[in-house]
């Protein structure tokens, strides 16, 4: 089951290659990624979005807690949470295809970013599921190159990573998913 993971760490080089290492060589297998700085400049976010179940999962939030560079973990419930990514698309593109290309990123809201006489580029923010919609509708024309972000995650509402207190027994592995070392 695929689980969404908030980690708060210090906003310092290494930082993502320690937490990705731990992933690493605890055979863990990162689904999606996405690192990037918080409304404070020290402290960088990293969405993690990973397929395990809660066994697999408590190791994770376990390992990844003991880090020193991390400030707090905390496992998002996927019923109360909003997601996105951002995604170009570059399409082969001809003047006689170009109106029904245009039309199918007009269903889907996407924007175009560049355009030549032989390709177009539209770029896509929503969800996974609207992605591989429109990826679907574009085939057929020819894709012919695509970047995707990785998610980006919070929970919904005023719930934050930064409510929740850290509990953790390291004996018997049970506790919250935040931890916090502030």
């Amino acid at each position: 089951m695929l689980k969404t993971i908030s980690i708060l760490v210090d906003n310092e080089a290494g930082v993502l290659a320690r937490v990705t290492n731990l992933f690493s060589r605890r055979g863990f297998n990162i689904d999606s990624l996405a690192v990037g700085t918080t409304d404070d400049p020290s402290v960088s976010r990293i969405t993690v979005r990973v397929d395990c179940d809660d066994r697999v999962l408590r190791q994770i939030i376990f390992q990844v807690g003991k880090l020193v560079c991390v400030h707090k973990v905390k496992v998002l419930d996927d019923n109360a949470l909003v997601t996105r990514e951002l995604t170009l698309i570059k399409v082969r593109c001809g003047q006689k295809e170009r109106g029904e290309i245009l039309d199918i990123a007009g269903v889907f809201r996407a924007r175009v970013v560049d355009l030549t006489p032989e390709a177009l580029t539209v770029e896509l923010t929503g969800d996974g599921g609207k992605t591989n919609a429109l990826l679907d509708m574009l085939r057929p024309y020819g894709v012919l190159e695509m970047a995707r972000t990785g998610i980006v995650a919070l929970d919904r509402g005023t719930a934050s990573i930064s409510d929740t207190p850290y509990e953790f027994n390291a004996d018997s592995g049970e506790g919250n998913t935040a931890k916090g070392n502030d």
